[in-house]
């Protein structure tokens, strides 16, 4: 059976910080840290993009981890009505942004955007090792 938790988070840059604590501490509780890098990049990506193109002032924005099996699901849900293409571009190269969501594709086993009634999620999946299976044999 699936578990779930999610955290709502200021539109505020500290809250990119919170976000990768409570990404961790979830992870880390959960006994999934074989990915745990990959993972707080893609928060650390995904929640820039909602503070600084999704959430509109005055709002925030959610992050929320599913673990289904072997699979975590990361989401990142803003309530700004900007459309969000995950297509493959190429940041200029002398441009200091733009290449957020080519890291989380590259690191995440699948990727999209899921629109939402209001605002948009974006999600990656990642498949990790149970901690069962990292335990030694008998």
């Amino acid at each position: 059976m699936p578990v779930s938790r999610h955290r709502r988070f200021p539109r505020s840059r500290a809250s990119v910080r919170d976000a990768r604590a409570f990404v961790r501490q979830v992870l880390t509780g959960w006994g999934h840290t074989d990915r745990l890098d990959d993972i707080t990049l893609c928060v650390s990506e995904l929640a820039t993009n909602a503070l600084l193109h999704g959430a509109p002032p005055g709002r925030e924005y959610c992050v929320s981890l599913t673990l289904d099996g072997s699979v975590i699901r990361l989401a990142v849900r803003d309530s700004g009505d900007r459309q969000l293409d995950i297509g493959v571009r190429e940041a200029d190269l002398e441009a200091c942004s733009g290449r957020g969501l080519r890291l989380a594709r590259e690191v995440a086993d699948d990727m999209g955007i899921t629109q939402e009634i209001v605002g948009k999620s974006v999600w990656v999946t990642f498949k990790s090792v149970s901690p069962n299976e990292c335990a030694a044999p008998s």
